[in-house]
C-alpha cells in the first residue's frame, strides 16, 4: 500500500533506537523526510546515519525534550530545516517504578515533564506549522497500560500514559476542522537490542519464558518495526478518517473493552 508520505515532513522525539528509530525507519522508507531527536548525540547520530544509508534525507537534534524549550526548539529547528512540518510522532517516554505511597513529588514532576509535557510542548509548536500546511497528524506513544492498569509499582507510568490518550482525545476535537489528526498508540511488551524486556529476558530466560506463556495470546514479543508501520499509517492519508482514536499494537496482551 502507497501512504503517499513521499515528502512529507516527520518530527519524531526519541529516536535513536528502540521504537523511536523504528518509527522514524518506518516514515523513512514510505519517503518521508525525517527529523530525530535524543540526548545522546552520538547515539543520535550513528541513527540518523543508519537512515541516510538507506536513502532517507535526515536531520539529527540532540536534545533533552524534557528540559523546558527544548521539544519545541526541536519541532521548530526540523519544520524550518524542511519548510514545512506534516508529521509529529510523540515517542520520548519513560518510567520511575515504586508504589505510590513511596513515589515523590520530585518523581511524578520528573516524570510528567518527561512523558507529557514534553510531547505537549512539541505539539503545541507544530500545530501552527500544520495548520499553514493545510493539515497534518500528531500521534503520541501510549502504552498498553495507559489503556487498563499496569500493576503496582506503575502510578506514575500509568496515570502519565493514560494523560497523552486522554488529551489527544481533546486535541483530535479541536483541530479536526483544520485538517489535523490527532490519534495514540499503545504498545504492548515489545523487545528490541537494548531494551527493558532484552535485558529481562537475558537475565531471566525462564521467567521471561512464563510471562509469555501468561500474558502475550501472540507467544512472543512484539516487534519495534511492528509499532512502526502503525505509526506510519497513522500518520498518512490512508488513516484520513482516523482521529481521536487509540490504537493497541499488542497481540491482544490488552484486556480494555474500549
Amino acid at each position: 500500500m502507497n501512504l503517499n508520505l513521499a515528502g512529507r515532513v516527520a518530527a519524531v522525539t526519541g529516536a535513536s533506537r528502540g521504537l523511536g528509530f523504528a518509527i522514524a525507519r518506518s516514515l523513512a522508507q514510505e519517503g518521508a523526510k525525517v527529523a530525530i531527536c535524543a540526548r545522546d548525540a552520538e547515539q543520535l547520530e550513528a541513527a540518523a546515519e543508519s537512515l541516510r544509508e538507506t536513502g532517507a534525507e535526515v536531520l539529527a537534534v540532540p536534545a533533552d525534550v524534557a528540559a523546558e524549550g527544548a521539544a519545541a526548539g526541536f519541532v521548530q529547528a526540523a519544520a524550518e530545516r524542511y519548510g514545512a512540518l506534516d508529521v509529529l510522532v510523540n515517542n520520548v517516554g519513560g518510567n520511575r517504578r515504586g508504589t505510590f505511597e513511596q513515589t515523590t513529588d520530585q518523581d511524578w514532576l520528573e516524570i510528567i515533564q518527561l512523558n507529557v509535557l514534553s510531547a505537549f510542548r512539541a505539539s503545541r509548536c507544530a500545530i501552527p506549522w500544520m495548520r499553514t500546511g493545510g493539515g497534518g497528524a500528531i500521534v503520541f506513544v501510549s502504552s498498553v497500560f495507559g489503556r487498563e492498569k499496569g500493576g503496582p509499582g506503575l502510578s506514575i507510568y500509568n496515570t502519565t500514559k493514560s494523560a497523552l490518550i486522554s488529551a489527544a482525545g481533546i486535541m483530535a476535537l479541536e483541530l479536526a476542522p483544520e485538517g489535523i489528526r490527532v490519534n495514540c498508540v499503545a504498545p504492548g511488551s515489545i523487545r528490541f537490542e537494548g531494551g527493558s524486556w532484552d535485558k529481562r529476558v537475558k537475565s531471566d530466560p525462564e521467567g521471561m519464558k512464563a510471562f509469555v506463556e501468561a500474558n502475550l495470546p501472540l507467544g512472543r514479543f512484539g516487534r519495534a518495526e511492528e509499532v512502526g508501520d502503525v505509526v506510519a499509517f497513522l500518520a498518512s492519508d490512508r488513516a484520513s478518517l482516523i482521529t481521536g482514536a487509540c490504537i493497541p499494537v499488542d497481540g491482544a496482551q490488552g484486556r480494555s473493552l474500549v
